[in-house]
């Protein structure tokens, strides 16, 4: 089932509020963070110039967020070195996304900024 599309309006404003907040823009130069959906699931995600070829960006998953529909919820996931993902055992699950990317932002752990 697709994820409502109030719930995806709602945290589509929220991530690009997480998103203007946290890169100031004198560094859009150097470092962007964007989003990206996938059906009920959205990563969040860093992205750099090249180290050979400035001209192209790098892609770099800081986190991923899935709804369930029949919960009506959203979880966090990190991804490993491996490029898998896992759950965020720090929170339980919520209905505001911007609950998760608080959690994100806070990082208590180092799995998603480092």
């Amino acid at each position: 089932m697709a994820i409502p599309a109030v719930v995806k309006k709602t945290a589509d404003m929220a991530l690009n509020t997480y998103i203007e907040r946290r890169v100031l823009p004198q560094l859009h130069a150097r470092v962007r963070l964007v989003h990206r959906w996938r059906g009920n699931t959205v990563t969040l995600i860093e992205q750099r110039p090249w180290w050979r070829d400035e001209a192209t960006w790098v892609d770099i998953p800081i986190a991923q967020f899935r709804y369930d529909n029949q919960r009506n919820d959203w979880t966090l996931y990190w991804q490993d070195r491996n490029q898998r993902w896992h759950l965020s055992e720090e929170l339980t699950d919520s209905r505001e996304i911007t609950r998760l990317l608080a959690e994100v932002d806070r990082d208590p752990t180092g799995i998603f900024w480092g």
